[in-house]
């Protein structure tokens, strides 16, 4: 049976709160259930199913009898409360209503959110596309619009019920994670130490910029970029967050300290038709980097007994993984002594 889930909101928002969802495991999530929730709204599927890469939540594209595939998106129980995940979706549809491409999910009856059986879950469209090309003047200037614009939106207002991108609630939880796995075997000091002395010079460089906090995509990757006719799209808002806004910008940086002048310099250019663009948080950009490195060991360790997780990442927890996973901090905290990324001059 279903329904929909504004009436179960949890007005705490609290991420990790069940909001009444019970964990089941997600190898109940067979194709025939996949087309029940999706065809208790009313649509009617042709039987194809299609298992999408997604390691947090669940995602498959499925078939219709008379109509484009849709995307069904199956939350990971007690992940995110109801409030944070319908904030999530008030985000996209705000963005989408304004003039950008973000995919937000389709409502029913005025709702985006609902529940089949044990589990919570939304339907978005199928779009076709393929990543922007990032060494692409084109691509870049456009890149750089999007940003821009979806950022102006941002700043308008906070979010009430998901996270904020900090020290505490973000990179060291996951250094928790890590610790309390017992998979660090004999890289437990080292590794306990270092992430100690990361986490103090990445907090003391957070409270050292002025870097107003506004609700931004939190994962913006290629991977969740998509190029079509001349336009980008972007897609999964799960980490959206209140963060500072290069927390959408570096993550899209590679190459060597020139490449990502040039890069920036071609991004600036698109970005500044609707938004300053923030030079100010440019000293971010490895401490951001850092604590998403922290953050990410801690995710894994958490999903590791996760069937999906298992066959992704078959080499994770080996000690030749924390041997990589330590010396890419200790990496970092060369980086982080060094003079930060700088815009050209001409820029």
């Amino acid at each position: 049976m279903i329904r929909s889930l504004s009436s179960a909101v949890d007005p705490a928002g609290n991420a990790g709160i069940d909001s009444g969802v019970d964990a089941t495991p997600y190898y109940q999530l067979n194709p025939d259930r996949v087309m029940d929730a999706v065809e208790s709204l009313g649509f009617y599927c042709d039987g194809r199913v299609m298992a999408l890469n997604s390691y947090e939540n669940r995602v498959f594209q499925v078939g219709l009898d008379d109509a484009q595939p849709l995307i069904a998106k199956f939350y990971r129980p007690s992940r995110w409360s109801d409030a944070q995940i319908l904030e999530e979706h008030q985000f996209t549809l705000e963005l989408a209503d304004r003039g950008v491409n973000a995919i937000a999910p389709i409502q029913h009856n005025g709702e985006s959110l609902f529940r089949f059986s044990d589990f919570r879950f939304s339907l978005f469209p199928r779009k076709g596309g393929h990543a922007p090309e990032l060494d692409n003047e084109d691509h870049l200037f456009e890149l750089g619009r999007f940003l821009g614009k979806m950022h102006s939106i941002g700043e308008i207002k906070p979010f009430q019920y998901r996270p904020e991108l900090n020290v505490t609630d973000y990179a060291r939880v996951g250094q928790q994670h890590v610790l309390n796995s017992g998979l660090l075997g004999g890289y437990r000091q080292r590794y306990e130490r270092l992430t100690e002395e990361l986490l103090k010079i990445c907090e003391q460089r957070l409270k050292q910029v002025s870097a107003p906090l506004i609700r931004v995509q939190g994962d913006c990757h290629g991977g969740n970029m998509l190029w079509r006719d001349d336009e980008l799209m972007l897609l999964d808002f799960d980490d959206c967050r209140m963060a500072p806004a290069m927390q959408d910008i570096w993550m899209l940086l590679s190459g060597d300290k020139l490449q990502q002048q040039q890069w920036l310099s071609e991004v600036l250019e698109g970005y500044e038709e609707y938004r300053t663009f923030p030079r100010q948080e440019l000293v971010l950009i490895e401490p951001l980097r850092t604590l998403r490195m922290i953050y990410y060991s801690g995710w894994l360790a958490q999903r590791r007994k996760d069937p999906a997780f298992i066959m992704a990442f078959p080499h994770f927890g080996g000690e030749h993984w924390w041997l990589e996973h330590v010396n890419a901090l200790t990496q970092q905290k060369i980086l982080l002594s060094q003079p930060p990324l700088a815009l050209n001059p001409y820029a």
